[in-house]
């Protein structure tokens, strides 16, 4: 049960950071994309791993750009941040 409201809160949290100005998104933005692995893996861990697969495809789905921007960073290329 715990596992569950830590999702919903972590969530609406994110939900909350995308209403930021994007200069205010980073440093809780950061927060939330890693603290995502650790829920998912929980997720997996008592719920199965196809729930786990679901999860994953949401947390990719709502974090796609900063994920297409930290490809871009390790493939050696010069993504534009948005202002």
């Amino acid at each position: 049960m715990t596992l569950l409201w830590l999702c919903v809160l972590w969530v609406f949290a994110s939900v909350g950071v995308a209403m930021l100005p994007m200069r205010r998104q980073y440093v809780p933005g950061v927060a939330l994309l890693l603290a995502a692995p650790v829920l998912i893996v929980m997720i997996g861990l008592q719920m199965g791993w196809l729930i786990a697969a679901l999860a994953l495809a949401a947390f990719v789905s709502m974090y796609r750009n900063p994920l297409k921007f930290l490809i871009a960073k390790l493939r050696g290329q010069n993504p534009q941040v948005p202002e």
